[in-house]
């Protein structure tokens, strides 16, 4: 029974799974409003990674940043794969994906006080808060569709207990044993869904999840335009500053070939042929990480330019430098060597990655490390035109 609502809402009784060969399939109004949510937790993110940077807290902010984003990540990957197969677009559906957005938020205000005081209590609460939405839902599932059953409820079951493993990490652990904690945290969250769909595979849609996960990485890479913004609008405030003017062209060089190579492969039609789609959801992590510390990176090179940092040229080169070859690895290692003589890039990515670590040595390392991706761009081209032709 469905009893329709305003506006053309509708409330549904019974939650049952999309099929996974669902035509047209697109990211809905919802999911695009809570990629909005993630923005401000991902920027926040990435301005305290500057920071710490810029101030040569590297010890502290680097894991800071990689367990904050963490937590940001897999509170994404799992709605977003939940809501491929459940999303109703009713009213319960919508009210708890706005607790979830709620959640993100409080999180995203915790996040200078993690990375400064190294406090994730109010991270948690967020954290807390997106797993009640998530949970409900999944509950909710439980009880619309009876092959979805058990899979839920070991959602739920894992879900939770991992949320009493993160309470005793963060308000039981003393600090010194609060990284290991948090691994071992990481690999319990990571193994939840993997034993969560041995009791039934849940009917996820491989082009909505490929959009989905498109929409993310061109969000972390906004980090690296509004990065390069800034070190055009400081060369240009007065006296025009060439040395900042070829990182900001650098900087805008390297985000625009990290879109081209991560989007000329086509990531759907990977998804539904992939016997391993868990690698292939898991290693974005690295990919999103790495593309919003570039802009990170570019921003402190900005700082060293305009002696507001620590840091030396080469220092500040590896932020940009190691984030990008992080990046271009595992572009290549889940989207281009699956498709193996018809990849257009081959070996390339690897061996530019390589040379754009190596340009951190030079007195010039963000615009050589642009060069070295417009090159990359010049090779994808390249491949395409001479690729041969098919019926």
């Amino acid at each position: 029974m469905t009893v329709h609502g305003t506006g053309g809402w509708t409330w549904r009784h019974r939650m049952t799974p999309r099929s996974p060969d669902e035509q047209h399939r697109a990211a809905t109004p919802m999911e695009l409003l809570l990629d909005l949510c993630f923005v401000v937790a991902v920027a926040q993110v990435a301005l305290r990674l500057e920071h710490a940077l810029a101030e040569g807290h590297f010890a502290a902010g680097i894991p800071s940043y990689f367990m904050v984003f963490f937590a940001i990540w897999w509170a994404w990957m799992n709605f977003s794969w939940f809501a491929s197969a459940f999303d109703t677009d009713d009213v319960p559906y919508r009210l708890s994906t706005l607790l979830v957005m709620t959640g993100v938020l409080i999180l995203a205000a915790g996040v200078p006080r993690a990375f400064d005081d190294g406090d994730f209590g109010i991270v948690f609460l967020g954290y807390l808060v997106m797993r009640v939405g998530l949970v409900a839902q999944q509950l909710r599932a439980s009880a619309s569709h009876p092959k979805a059953r058990a899979t839920m409820l070991r959602y739920v079951a894992g879900e939770s207990l991992a949320m009493v493993g993160w309470a005793v990490v963060v308000f039981g652990l003393p600090e010194r044993w609060r990284m290991w904690g948090f691994l071992a945290m990481v690999v319990a969250e990571l193994l939840v869904p993997l034993w969560a769909d041995r009791a039934w595979r849940m009917p996820w849609h491989p082009h909505h999840i490929a959009e989905r996960y498109g929409l993310l990485t061109i969000i972390v890479l906004g980090e690296t335009i509004l990065s390069a913004t800034n070190a055009f609008r400081d060369a240009l405030s007065s006296a025009v500053n060439t040395e900042l003017l070829f990182i900001a062209a650098g900087g805008l060089l390297i985000v625009f070939a990290m879109w081209w190579v991560y989007f000329s492969m086509n990531a759907g039609e990977l998804l539904a042929t992939t016997t391993a789609p868990f690698l292939w959801g898991y290693g974005h992590y690295v990919i999103f990480a790495a593309g919003a510390a570039v802009g990170a990176g570019l921003s402190v090179n900005i700082a060293q330019v305009e002696h507001h940092t620590v840091l030396s040229t080469t220092q500040a080169g590896l932020a940009v430098t190691i984030p990008v070859f992080c990046y271009l690895l595992v572009v290549w290692w889940l989207m281009v060597r699956p498709h193996g003589a018809n990849a257009p890039y081959a070996w390339t990515m690897p061996l530019l990655g390589s040379l754009i670590l190596a340009a951190s040595f030079t007195p010039y390392p963000v615009p050589l490390a642009g060069v070295l991706m417009a090159l990359l761009i010049a090779v994808s081209i390249y491949a395409h035109s001479h690729r041969p032709a098919t019926d």
